[in-house]
C-alpha cells in the first residue's frame, strides 16, 4: 500500500446524485444522473398537491433548504424494494431531486475530477448519521437506528472500536475537530482517548511540520445547535468533563461546516478546501491517502438501489412502532467519496462495492490487524482506487476553491 499515512474526513447527508449528479455530462465513466440534451431525466412520483412526476433539476448556488429526511423509516420507503421512487414521497417536497451544478460547488466536482472518484459507495445502512458514523469507526451500529443522545451514552460495541484497535498495536492516530468530536458516537469507549484529540489548528500545524500520526480522522465544525450536535452538546457526565477536557466549544454560534440541511454548503467547501490544501502542502504528501467521503444521503436522490449487506454481528436494530422490521442487511444510498493522494488515479472511478467499513478495512490491511465484525471482514480496501506502481499526482495538482457567497 503506497502511503503511511491516512487521512479520513467524512461530511454530512448528501447523496451522490445530488452532489454530483452532473458530472456524467464532463466524464461519461462517472454513474451520475441520466442527461439528454444536456437536461437531467431522472424523476420521482410526486406527493399529494404535487405534479405527478418530479424530475431532477440543477441547483445554482450553495444554499439548501430543510425538507429531506434521512429516518430508518423514511431511508427504506426511499429506496423501496430497490425502485428508489420515494425520495419526494417521504419529503413532501422536491429538494430531494436537486442537484448541484460545478458552478455551484466548485471545489466538489474539482476534487472529484482531479482524484479518484468512488461509483459505488454505498452508506453502510439506510438510515441517519450516528449508525453511519458508527459502522465507520466500529464496524457495527451496535443497535442504533437513530441520531439521538441516548445510543452516545451507552456502552461501546463488545467488539471494539477503531480507536481501541489502534492503540492497542501501537498505530499512531489523531482525532482532530472543530467544535466537537464526532468520535462520541462510538459511546463510552472514546472516554479513554482524550490524549489523541486535538482542535482543527493541530492538524494544520502538523501537515507543515510532517508530522501527522499513522492515521487521523478530521471532523469539520459541527455546530452545536444542529441536529447532529445539539444531542452531543446535551450529553451528562462524565461525557461533559472530558469534552471540556478536550477543549470542546458547546457553545460556539460560528456556521456549521459539515453540509448537512440546511447550512450552505459554502462553509463546508471552504474548511474542506483548506483541509485539502493542508494536505497537498504538507512534506508528508508524497505517502498519504486521505478519504473524503459523506456519511449518508441526507434524503436526497439517488438512482443506484443499494445491494444487499453482510450483517455486521448478531444485534439487531432497536427499531420503533411502525418502522421496517429488517436488519443491518442492506447497505444505504450512495454517497459521494474520493480517494486523494499521489498514486490516484487522475480522473479516474472505482466500480468497486464500498461502504464505511471499507476504511477500516484498508486500516486493517495496511497495519495487519484483525477486523472488528463480519462487516469489515468482508469489505473492500481502497487500492482499487490507486495505482501502487506510479504516483501521477506527486507534484500536487490544482483544487479549486468554492465559489464565494453572493
Amino acid at each position: 500500500m503506497p502511503f503511511d499515512q491516512l487521512i479520513v474526513v467524512m461530511m454530512e447527508n448528501h447523496s451522490f446524485d445530488n452532489l454530483l449528479g452532473a458530472l456524467p455530462l464532463t466524464h461519461a465513466d462517472v454513474d451520475g444522473l441520466t442527461f439528454a440534451g444536456g437536461v437531467a431525466t431522472n424523476s420521482n412520483p410526486g406527493a399529494p398537491g404535487m405534479p405527478a412526476s418530479v424530475t431532477a433539476f440543477p441547483l445554482h448556488d450553495s444554499t439548501q433548504g430543510p425538507d429531506v429526511s434521512q429516518t430508518w423509516a423514511d431511508s427504506h420507503a426511499q429506496i423501496d424494494g430497490g425502485a428508489m421512487d420515494g425520495f419526494v414521497r417521504t419529503a413532501k417536497s422536491p429538494q430531494p431531486m436537486g442537484y448541484y451544478t460545478p458552478d455551484a460547488l466548485p471545489f466538489a466536482y474539482s476534487l472529484a475530477s482531479t482524484f479518484t472518484l468512488a461509483n459505488r459507495w454505498f452508506s453502510s445502512l439506510p438510515g441517519p448519521t450516528y449508525p453511519n458514523r458508527r459502522f465507520l469507526l466500529a464496524g457495527t451500529a451496535y443497535g442504533t437506528t437513530v441520531t439521538q443522545g441516548d445510543p452516545l451514552i451507552a456502552e461501546s460495541p463488545h467488539s471494539g472500536t477503531v480507536f481501541g484497535l489502534l492503540s492497542d498495536h501501537n498505530i499512531t492516530w489523531s482525532d482532530y475537530f472543530s467544535d466537537v468530536p464526532m468520535s462520541v458516537v462510538v459511546g463510552r469507549d472514546v472516554l479513554l482517548h482524550a490524549d489523541h484529540h486535538h482542535m482543527i489548528d493541530r492538524f494544520f500545524s502538523d501537515c507543515s511540520a510532517g508530522t501527522l500520526p499513522q492515521v487521523s480522522f478530521v471532523d469539520p465544525r459541527i455546530g452545536v445547535a444542529s441536529r447532529i450536535g445539539k444531542p452531543i452538546r446535551d450529553l451528562p457526565s462524565p461525557f461533559r468533563e472530558w469534552l471540556q477536557s478536550i477543549d470542546a466549544d458547546l457553545t460556539g454560534a460560528d456556521e456549521a461546516e459539515t453540509e448537512e440541511e440546511p447550512q450552505n454548503l459554502y462553509y463546508g467547501e471552504t474548511w474542506a478546501h483548506s483541509v485539502v490544501q493542508a494536505v497537498l502542502a504538507s512534506p508528508q504528501w508524497p505517502r498519504i491517502c486521505m478519504i473524503y467521503l459523506y456519511d449518508e444521503h441526507g434524503g436526497y436522490y439517488d438512482h443506484v438501489p443499494p445491494p444487499a449487506a453482510v450483517a455486521p454481528d448478531d444485534i439487531a436494530p432497536v427499531l420503533a412502532p411502525g418502522d421496517p422490521q429488517v436488519g443491518y442487511t442492506q447497505y444505504g444510498p450512495r454517497v459521494p467519496a474520493v480517494v486523494i493522494s499521489p498514486h490516484s488515479r487522475p480522473g479516474g472511478v472505482s466500480d468497486v462495492v464500498h461502504d464505511h467499513t471499507s476504511v477500516l478495512a484498508t486500516i486493517e490491511a495496511k497495519w495487519n490487524l484483525p477486523a472488528l465484525t463480519r462487516r469489515d471482514a468482508g469489505a473492500h480496501d481502497v487500492m482499487d482506487f490507486l495505482d501502487p506502481s506510479h504516483a501521477a499526482l506527486l507534484v500536487p495538482p490544482t483544487v479549486a476553491a468554492p465559489r464565494p457567497l453572493d
